[in-house]
């Protein structure tokens, strides 16, 4: 099953905005976070089936999808900010 666009839209808002909350940032707003929760799940999705071994990937709007993308935004988000320090 392949994700549609609009599936990838709901994911990353939903995984950047989580993120966003978890890592107390002063936000990026709605487009922001669709953006930074679209790379997240990439990221989340290669770290979790390249690094880990996990296979669990990105396969739709369910949980372990939006997981995925969560802790792949919050990477993201880790970089950002150690860039911004530089």
């Amino acid at each position: 099953m392949t994700m549609g666009l609009l599936s990838w839209i709901v994911v990353g808002l939903i995984a950047g905005w989580l993120a966003g909350k978890v890592m107390k940032g002063s936000g990026f707003g709605l487009g922001g976070d669709i953006i930074v929760g679209i790379i997240g799940a990439l990221v989340g999705g290669w770290l979790a089936d390249s690094v880990l071994g996990l296979h669990v990937g990105i396969t739709g709007f369910n949980l372990s999808t939006i997981i995925v993308a969560f802790l792949g935004s919050i990477v993201v988000l880790l970089v950002l900010r150690i860039l911004k320090k530089k």
